[in-house]
């Protein structure tokens, strides 16, 4: 199949022409504004030796480093064991795609995004470009394509992240000393496996060729020919100058593709990766200090240290990841949530664990979530994230930290720790003052305590704020007022 041919002709008969002026009209879509929660699944060959991270493949040729010596101690030299010859034990003979699906919807995701193809260049869906795809090898199955088959039965929006592009180097090291690398040739796993440059140097060197750039956008146009993908997540180094025009001309064939197919697509990216209006911004670990016009989407993931299953995983408590995700959706963004499977295809008990935690807040309070936007104020308090990627931490919140959203003409009051006393403080909501003035604009007729109907709740305003009371409410977990104004 001519994938380059299929993009010329998408293009030349859509909406979109490939310039990034014409890009710039994208207006993001509706279901991923209304969804607020999605599920991203690293899973891969990186899950066999579950060491580490989802960079065990990368840093098992590091020579010195602690996944090289692990690598040796518990495989044997890459000469003789190396990364390839961890495919055949990637069976995933528990793999139940409907009972994933399921999980993701009780946790109350309403979009997944699995890795179709991670740095490591092993796909995990049939492919007419490479043979290492786990429908050949490995599991021998369609593992993107049932997993999505699943989502789709379950009603969970279909997506797809690429993470290609860092394939360039990303097994280089292997070729430094007597491994299995070597030279690989070009249909090997490990071709092209370049020396590394300065990974977030957006002019890098060696500069990856012609012929691994129209590689990495027949894959692309593959992945979406093949999968239809309402999202394609890009990982970071696209924003490589080497693939820009590429990265252009595969969103004007994604976009009319999904114009002719009739769906709203998206392209998440990170770093600056596409002209700003052109897709939907990216953070990972991480997120923004204030709420935003845009809509933006950060990532992070269940595990602190990694997003694969590693049997050192330090799972981040349920309580962390629920106040993450109201601070994001207050500041005008989505949260995607990774989970990392194991190797057989079950999915770890702590995920399993958190995914329940989070679905069951969710389906108590969902009405500040699904849907919601920014109220004009975001949030009071005295905590607050650290902008930018990689700045999450944990956070002690307090119970005057508050994270405000709007839905269907009320306002949500997500107070980020549930008060051991039974008293809030809403200042935000401060009512009629001495001469007369509502200072935020409204007259509050109506207070509920969402979750916990039935409770007694007392409620009072003054021009100090909202002041709630309530007895016999005790919560580990945010607990959301709901306000009706007048």
């Amino acid at each position: 199949m001519d994938f380059h041919r299929i993009a010329d002709s998408a293009i030349a008969n859509g909406p979109y022409t490939d310039d990034w002026e014409s890009l710039s009209a994208y207006t993001p879509p509706a279901w991923l504004r209304g969804a607020k929660l999605g599920i991203f699944i690293h899973w891969g060959v990186y899950s066999v030796p579950a060491y580490a991270h989802e960079w065990y493949p990368r840093n098992m040729y590091i020579q010195g480093g602690h996944e090289f010596e692990h690598h040796v101690k518990t495989y044997g030299p890459h000469k003789d064991f190396g990364y390839k010859d961890f495919i055949p034990l990637f069976k995933a003979e528990k793999f139940d795609p409907d009972a994933w699906a399921e999980a993701f919807w009780d946790a109350g995701a309403r979009y997944a995004v699995p890795v179709a193809e991670h740095h490591d260049g092993f796909q995990m869906y049939p492919s007419a470009l490479s043979r290492w795809n786990a429908a050949e090898m490995g599991p021998k199955r369609d593992v993107l394509g049932e997993l999505l088959a699943a989502c789709d039965r379950r009603g969970l929006t279909r997506c797809a992240s690429s993470h290609r592009a860092e394939h360039w180097w990303f097994l280089g090291n292997g070729r430094q000393f007597d491994s299995d690398v070597k030279e690989p040739a070009r249909d090997d796993i490990y071709w092209p496996s370049m020396p590394e440059g300065p990974h977030h140097d957006i002019y890098s060197k060696p500069v990856p060729t012609e012929e691994y750039i129209q590689d990495w956008f027949a894959r692309c146009v593959e992945l979406v020919e093949t999968a239809r993908p309402r999202m394609v997540y890009f990982d970071w180094w696209v924003k490589h100058f080497s693939f820009k025009p590429m990265l252009r001309r595969f969103a004007a064939y994604y976009y009319n593709r999904a114009a002719e197919w009739g769906f709203e697509p998206a392209i998440a990216f990170k770093d600056d990766g596409m002209p700003f209006t052109c897709g939907v911004p990216e953070m990972e670990r991480g997120g923004f200090t204030e709420a935003k016009p845009f809509l933006w989407q950060s990532c992070t993931s269940t595990a602190r240290n990694s997003w694969c299953y590693t049997e050192q995983n330090d799972y981040k408590p349920p309580v962390e990841i629920i106040q993450n995700l109201i601070d994001v959706v207050s500041k005008n963004g989505v949260l995607l949530l990774n989970v990392g499977p194991k190797a057989d295809g079950t999915l770890p008990d702590q995920d399993i664990k958190i995914l329940r935690e989070v679905g069951k807040w969710l389906k108590a309070n969902g009405d500040a979530v699904y849907g919601s936007v920014p109220w004009k104020t975001a949030m009071e308090g005295p905590t607050n994230v650290k902008g930018g990627g990689f700045s999450e931490g944990e956070l002690a919140y307090t119970q005057e930290d508050i994270r405000f959203t709007v839905n269907k003409g009320k306002i949500y009051a997500t107070v980020m720790r549930c008060p051991e006393d039974g008293k809030v403080t809403v200042k935000s909501l401060a009512g009629v003052n001495k001469d007369g003035w509502h200072p935020f604009g409204g007259v509050i007729e109506k207070v509920r305590l969402l979750g916990f109907e039935g409770r007694p709740l007392d409620w009072k305003v003054d021009d100090k704020g909202l002041h709630a009371s309530f007895t016999g409410v005790s919560s580990e977990y945010p607990i959301v007022l709901e306000v009706t104004t007048g």
